[in-house]
């Protein structure tokens, strides 16, 4: 068996040549999970909290703490708003979740949300110098059904704590009106990453993917499959881009949202896949094969495949046919299935594919412009800010059809997408500090290289650990040889 590499660049080599694509595929997910259960049980977390103040001596606990810091208490409670000077609250983030949909694994109960929002809060950190904590909370009632008040009540009893809330992993319909309540009734922004954060990075990436296929957002004809949180944000901002309402068609279990879906109707909590029925699918579609027919762009976001997405649905589509497939923690189609359909540009939300559209290249420059001026709220225009810059960035440096937009390593991005975050929510209005749109630049990127440095500087002497070898060949051995057996 071959070994594999630390930093794991080579692992697209280290399976069996005997291996076929599918195989490779499947073997590199089970890999992925095998090593992620034994890094975390190694290293038991992935988050910590360090002081960010000196420690001159012990006599400097009678500064941070008692008495001296009695001045600090008593100057926010005369204005709220030294909070954000006085404390960490200003570059602070609360990752919420109920569990109730974590990845494509569904309800994970309360605690089972735990290792995405410690993810979360690892990212946003080493990515954004944004300071987060995961906070898994149970939201069932008497009766065992979840609440979204109990999420919404959550929220504010703890928003004087955090600079922002990032909502994750939140079932539908619950999760349209969490954050809806919740964007209005706060001061500070919340955030759903699964739905504003997807819709941002997808957007990004259909900009550029459309620019390279020589077609315009306008005219492009779509099909989107799955109508949750993610999918309905995207089709809203697709629409406020320029995509033509009536060249969309979406998907849910049970068929095409258009106006005659009396069942969504119906039901009040699926208010936002209404208003997509009574503007979208005009000719009232119910099959996914029909509505592929010379369409420019499927967007998947439903069950994790990889035949979720039949290849006969693209090999109907349009010319230089554009397919994001990107259920986690496998997407509804693998690439090189999409692409041997007809597919010319095909995306995921994983790392190891070309095209990762994930919410990781967004979110951590859009909460830390947010942030940077104090902003109420973070509005549409503020994300379509971030997805254009995002594709801006990529296009400056060269797309192509296998690289159309940016990587976690790109650091110059997530600055860039602070400033031009910061700088629109200014213009919009919720912006409670007016900053000099460099300084947001230079202090986004400082914050982040001083992250980075900071993890490198406790590797290198030893306070976090390199896992042993032995621990990468086992769960690549146990990986193999489980996909031998299928």
């Amino acid at each position: 068996m071959k070994q594999i590499k630390l930093d794991l660049s080579n692992l697209d080599q280290v399976f069996p040549d005997d291996f076929n694509s599918e195989q490779i595929a499947t073997a590199k997910t089970e890999f992925l999970k095998i090593l992620s259960a034994e890094a975390h049980k190694f290293y038991q977390g992935k988050i910590q909290t360090i002081p960010k103040a000196g420690i001159f001596g012990f006599n400097w606990f009678n500064v941070w703490y008692t008495p001296g810091v009695s001045k600090v208490s008593t100057d926010i409670r005369d204005d709220n708003n030294f909070s954000f000077e006085l404390s960490n609250r200003g570059n602070l983030v609360g990752v919420v979740s109920d569990s109730t949909r974590v990845l494509g694994d569904g309800d994970c109960t309360p605690p089972g949300g735990l290792g995405v929002m410690e993810g979360k809060a690892f990212l946003m950190k080493y990515l954004g110098g944004i300071d987060a904590t995961a906070l898994c909370i149970d939201s069932r009632d008497d009766k065992g059904n979840n609440d979204p008040k109990k999420i919404i009540d959550f929220v504010k009893m703890v928003a004087p704590s955090f600079g922002a809330i990032n909502l994750e992993d939140i079932s539908q319909p619950n999760c349209f009106e969490v954050l809806d309540t919740l964007r209005e009734e706060c001061d500070i922004p919340v955030w759903h990453d699964d739905a504003q954060g997807t819709a941002c990075v997808t957007l990004a990436g259909i900009i550029n993917a459309l620019k390279l296929a020589e077609k315009k957002i306008s005219e492009a004809k779509f099909v989107l499959i799955g109508a949750g949180a993610s999918n309905t944000t995207i089709a809203r901002l697709i629409i406020i881009a320029g995509g033509k309402p009536k060249n969309i068609i979406m998907f849910d279990s049970r068929g095409g949202l258009h106006k005659n879906r009396a069942d969504i109707k119906a039901d009040k909590r699926f208010y936002r896949k209404w208003e997509l029925c009574k503007t979208t699918n005009p000719n009232r579609i119910n099959s996914i094969p029909e509505a592929c027919q010379n369409a420019d762009v499927l967007i998947a976001l439903s069950k994790p495949g990889p035949d979720t997405v039949k290849p006969e649905w693209i090999t109907k589509m349009a010319d230089k046919a554009i397919v994001f497939a990107c259920a986690n923690p496998i997407p509804e189609i693998y690439p090189y299935q999409a692409k041997k359909a007809g597919a010319f540009i095909t995306a995921t939300g994983r790392g190891d594919f070309p095209n990762q559209v994930n919410n990781s290249i967004g979110f951590p420059g859009i909460l830390k412009g947010a942030l940077l001026v104090r902003a109420k709220k973070i509005t549409d225009n503020m994300a379509i800010t971030a997805a254009k810059t995002i594709a801006k960035f990529a296009e400056d440096r060269g797309i192509t059809p296998d690289n159309i937009v940016p990587k976690m390593d790109e650091t110059d991005m997530f600055p860039l997408v602070a400033k031009e975050v910061a700088r629109q929510a200014i213009i919009d209005g919720v912006a409670r500090i007016r900053r000099n749109l460099d300084e947001v630049y230079n202090i986004a990127k400082t914050d982040i290289l001083s992250a980075r440095k900071t993890t490198q500087h406790l590797q290198e002497i030893g306070v976090i650990k390199t896992p042993p070898q032995e621990m990468l060949n086992s769960a690549l051995k146990k990986a193999i040889d489980k996909v031998k057996l299928y």
